[in-house]
């Protein structure tokens, strides 16, 4: 357990110094394989102007390319706070066997960080979200999927 909360504090940390510092919001996340730090990020929102780079995307965006793996199995990711619909869906697809988080997603709604919308979002059929979706020229696209089914270079993620 000593670990774990060592890990943490370093999100929680990364989480502190980025808003001393005017870098982003107030996220950390550290991912970790076999007890060894693999990637550390701050929320770099604001800084970079793009709205996927939250610290636990980066982190695992830095992981990724230290381990030289889209994989990340055996690895665990400390988030200084629940992760968003966005990060925990990164989260699945990095294959991340485990993750410890400090802040509940309550707790970042209550300073105005509030998921709900897209947790909302998501129960509903396309036709009926806040955001359009239109689905066109599906038959054209259908070709790419096919010749990748078919491929015998295709990997397996």
């Amino acid at each position: 357990m000593e670990k774990h909360q060592e890990f943490m504090r370093l999100a929680i940390a990364l989480s502190e110094q980025n808003v001393l510092e005017s870098l982003g919001g107030p996220f950390g996340a550290v991912v970790v394989k076999n007890n060894e730090i693999v990637a550390q990020s701050a929320n770099k929102v604001t800084s970079t102007n793009d709205p996927t780079a939250h610290a636990e995307i980066a982190a695992i965006r830095m992981a990724c390319t230290v381990l030289n793996t889209f994989d990340l199995t055996g690895c665990i990711i400390y988030t200084s706070c629940e992760p968003c619909p966005m990060c925990l869906s990164a989260i699945y697809w990095a294959h991340i066997d485990q993750i410890y988080y400090a802040n509940t997603k309550n707790d970042a709604a209550e300073i105005g960080f509030d998921d709900k919308l897209i947790y909302e979002e998501l129960e509903k059929p396309a036709s009926e979200r806040k955001l359009p979706a239109v689905q066109l020229l599906r038959n054209e696209a259908l070709g790419a999927f096919e010749r990748w089914n078919q491929s015998a270079m295709q990997t397996k993620y």
